[in-house]
């Protein structure tokens, strides 16, 4: 919900609100669906959501049961999953929100049922119960005997203020029609002291985001390599295939790199393609059929589809701060194969991938070993065993 619709509906009394809601899934013939249960053999027992952001939440959670002893059940809210990553339990915002008997329901299981809960992107694990206060969520569940952490997906823990220091192509510079900048910087800072408040095992998705949260723990994304390996040859068109495949067109940069890559398609030096929304399970064939990736020119760090894209291998092209690559590259025991490209810069970097075709080939054949270091799901098990479910 965009920050000026949601802070116009939460001055709605929450009982109209619940109301609302409720007439609406009637209208619409939702029946809340009972609450996921996991595997009751299994010593630990772990929830995680629910916003599965790229499909990490179901990533991370069989990661999890890679290790025998833990049963990992997952749930999205379906408004958060529209391109269709797979998950194991979903529910309608509006339920989550509005309908008490969920809430209570989910309680009850989870404090039953789960020893473990972790809370993604500081969206408040049950729903609209207690008008969605994240510390009281987590402290009924805690009186339960419940363990509860937190990670940090990116803009729900990413401060504004501190991004602007990070990079002068912050996805905040010109940030007004997308979400002002003032909500924002309230809203990620209410999170950021909702979870030092809350003192529990904290966890980053991506490495830059421990300049928010330096008390945290890295996790790394995970992808399935599987899907995305291919012997697809690299670089041996004439013209060099590039795609852009943007999920958020202003946090990728995408008008500050669309021009340069139009010119040079225009020049027929390479072929330039840009995508819009293109389902996940058609995506591997997509990326193995292009020669370079563009990934994101704003944020200074790198997520799934620059993961996804070097198991391809593929050239991946981004901006990743300093910090970020130290912190992966400490991780990877390997410099991360990703040639650091801005919006300034990108034109040179696809004229020089042109010119000298077997040195970027030579990146790119490094970026499937980078992956499975650091994203193919080993380290993350490592770090939720290390830091939460075994301590």
């Amino acid at each position: 919900m965009h920050p000026r619709v949601e802070a116009a509906w939460k001055l709605v009394p929450k009982p109209v609100q619940d109301a609302i809601a409720s007439t609406v899934d009637r209208a619409k013939g939702v029946t809340p669906p009972p609450p996921p249960l996991p595997d009751l053999s299994r010593p630990i027992r772990m929830l995680v959501g629910p916003v599965n952001y790229a499909g990490q939440g179901y990533r991370w959670s069989r990661a999890a049961e890679s290790t025998g002893e833990v049963s990992a059940v997952n749930y999205v809210h379906a408004g958060n999953n529209l391109l269709q990553y797979p998950a194991d339990y979903t529910v309608t915002w509006r339920t989550a929100e509005h309908s008490r008997a969920w809430q209570r329901s989910m309680l009850d299981a989870i404090a039953t049922n789960y020893t473990h809960v972790l809370i993604e992107a500081c969206f408040p694990i049950l729903g609209g119960m207690f008008s969605g206060d994240l510390r009281r969520q987590t402290a009924l569940l805690q009186e339960r005997g419940v363990r509860v952490g937190i990670v940090g997906h990116g803009t729900d823990v990413r401060l504004p203020s501190t991004h602007l220091e990070s990079t002068p192509w912050s996805l905040f510079v010109d940030s007004e029609d997308w979400v002002p900048f003032d909500l924002a910087e309230k809203a990620v800072a209410d999170n950021l002291a909702a979870i030092a408040d809350l003192d529990v095992p904290t966890f980053v998705s991506t490495a830059g985001l421990l300049v928010d949260l330096p008390r945290a723990h890295f996790l790394g994304v995970v992808i399935d390599q599987e899907q995305w390996i291919n012997d697809e040859p690299l670089l041996e068109r004439e013209r060099i295939r590039v795609i852009h495949a943007p999920t958020n067109a202003h946090v990728k940069g995408t008008p500050l790199i669309v021009p340069v890559a139009q010119k040079l398609h225009d020049e027929g030096l390479i072929e330039f393609i840009q995508l819009d929304r293109v389902p996940n399970h058609e995506m591997p064939a997509v990326v193995a059929s292009a020669d370079v990736v563009l990934d994101q020119f704003r944020v200074g760090d790198y997520g799934v589809a620059a993961c996804e894209s070097m198991t391809a291998g593929r050239v991946v092209l981004a901006h990743v701060t300093e910090q970020a690559r130290r912190e992966v590259e400490g991780h990877a025991g390997m410099t991360l194969p990703i040639p650091e490209t801005t919006p300034d810069t990108l034109e040179h970097m696809l004229r020089d991938i042109a010119v000298r075709r077997d040195h970027y080939r030579g990146i790119a054949a490094t970026g499937r070993e980078f992956v499975r270091r650091v994203h193919n799901g080993d380290f993350s098990r490592a770090q939720l065993m290390t830091h939460f479910l075994s301590a």
